[in-house]
């Protein structure tokens, strides 16, 4: 395509080059790939199930590195850019309905159960504030959809337009929670170091960031006294190099009407740039809707330091491996079992590594030793959407572990497809990494992303439809060239919140 002044002008703001731009257009000519996939992974192959003693071996492993190494940065990183708009979609439906009178069994449940959401309160006193009246007595004359309006609109709660991580979601008797606070009461419980400090960076969209800083403001203090620690909390925003041309249904870049390119949000994937900025050896990721209370947070913070303690176990001997290997003094045996390990610990397989002379074999190994690591705690597959643990082809030839999405599958294959629905697991997002390598330099992540893995989807703009670029996702090909290691975790640890009527779960209550 040509380029107008406009043009590099936009590109120049945004930090992106000519180059990325025709890039992102092929992408829309030819498409990306499906994944090859070799099996969906299982406890007989590819998830590492946990035995009593392993927990307790993993649990001691991770004390003794949170408590005793203090030239180690440890961060919780915590993707929390996303709207709550879509957790009210169905009451935004019902407001827009002809119906004024709760008919679907979603409208009949929120209101039933109104009086447990942990925004029940503020929501009474909005009610009051725009109406004079109260929830019960609107609900009482029949007025359903003014409560509706005053939990989501900017007259009231303004819910609708706010990040999901600044509503409250929790009650307690000393003051309720949104899930910002719950994620700095869990660095407090599993992420603090020797010197007690307690690294949480968010990630947030400009427009929130600074609501964002106010709620730090009010609350931190509260948590960091109550448990005895300090914080350190700091934000980042999604680069707008991130950003991605959007095109009209002929591949053609799509112009607003003033003509300017349209560029939109990547994804999440997006977020491995900020991921890549932070000074950190040991992060975790979760993200900001999957918390729970305090009466059910027990599981959560044993297994996110179960994962961790696999995590710096495993490092610790591939740091091990990697010293021995560039020090030039090793046997063959020692070479072989170090192959093993790749195989069977590291779940990293090549058909052609026996044809390899020793010399060759050990490029291999320091190539595959020498990555970021991450280990991913995995669910029992229950039927949520989303990805999951698989074993995947990958371009060098090796079968690895792979976070997949359906969208990376070929589901017009019947041999894909089954395989995609044999699997076992889901993939929650619950993860730990270690992103320094064996001489403590950071590892430059873009550099593991397999850029084949993005995915194209249809959107619209003021009523002309649209085609958009994804990136590849953050824990998706964002990590595709990462050592990757999947754990069984219960299921206990996975509560995420997708529409408003999860509060009523247990796990929120």
């Amino acid at each position: 395509m040509t380029l107008n002044q406009q043009d590099k002008d936009l590109l120049k703001k945004k930090g992106i080059s000519e180059e990325k731009l025709a890039e992102e257009l092929a992408c829309f000519q030819h498409g990306f790939p499906f994944l090859k996939l070799y099996a969906a992974a299982s406890i007989d192959n590819g998830i590492m199930e946990l035995s009593p003693v392993n927990q307790d071996a993993y649990l001691k492993a991770w004390d003794v590195y949170a408590t005793t190494m203090t030239d180690k940065r440890i961060v919780k990183f915590v993707p929390a850019s996303g709207a709550a708009s879509r957790m009210f979609k169905d009451l935004y439906a019902f407001l827009d309905a002809e119906y004024n009178v709760p008919t679907k069994a979603y409208e009949k449940t929120f209101f039933s159960e109104i009086h447990k959401f942990a925004f029940y309160d503020d929501l009474n006193e909005a009610c009051l504030k725009i109406y004079g009246k109260g929830i019960t007595a609107l609900i009482a004359e029949g007025s359903y959809k003014e409560v509706v309006a005053a939990l989501l609109k900017e007259e009231g709660l303004n819910y609708g337009n706010l990040p999901k991580g600044l509503l409250k979601f929790h009650a307690y008797d000393q003051g309720n929670r949104t899930p910002l606070e719950e994620h700095l009461v869990e660095g407090a419980l599993y992420a603090a170091n020797k010197n007690k400090k307690v690294n949480v960076h968010f990630t947030v969209s400009p427009q929130h960031h600074s609501l964002f800083e106010a709620k730090v403001a009010e609350k931190a203090s509260t948590y960091a006294n109550k448990y005895g620690i300090e914080y350190d909390i700091s934000f980042s925003e999604q680069k707008p190099s991130t950003d991605t041309v959007a095109v009209d249904m002929n591949n053609e870049p799509f112009r607003e009407e003033d003509g300017k390119l349209l560029f939109r949000p990547g994804g999440h994937g997006a977020l491995i740039e900020n991921l890549n900025d932070l000074d950190a050896d040991i992060v975790f990721i979760k993200n900001i809707d999957n918390v729970v209370s305090d009466g059910l947070r027990g599981d959560t913070v044993v297994y996110k330091k179960i994962l961790a303690g696999i995590l710096v176990t495993l490092q610790q001997q591939v740091f091990n491996y990697l010293q021995l290997l560039e020090s030039g003094k090793y046997t063959h045996e020692q070479v072989l079992n170090i192959l093993q390990f790749v195989q069977k610990q590291l779940f990293c397989k090549n058909p052609d590594t026996k044809n390899l002379e020793d010399a060759e074999l050990v490029i291999y190994l320091k190539n595959k030793l020498n990555r970021p690591m991450r280990v991913c705690g995995m669910v029992k597959n229950l039927g949520e959407p989303g990805g999951g643990p698989f074993l995947a082809y990958n371009p060098d030839g090796t079968i690895s572990s792979q976070i997949l999405e359906s969208s990376q599958i070929d589901m017009n294959d019947p041999e894909k497809k089954a395989l995609f629905e044999k699997g076992t697991h889901f993939n929650p997002v619950d993860l730990v990494c270690a992103i320094k390598d064996f001489k403590g330099n950071k590892f430059d992540l873009p550099k593991y992303v397999d850029k084949a893995t993005g995915f194209i989807s249809q959107k619209s703009k003021n009523g002309r439809e649209l085609k958009a670029l994804e990136l590849p996702g953050l824990w998706n090909g964002a990590m595709s060239d990462w050592i990757t290691v999947f754990v069984e975790v219960p299921v206990s640890t996975f509560n995420p919140v997708k529409v408003v009527n999860d509060l009523l779960r247990e796990a929120h209550q």
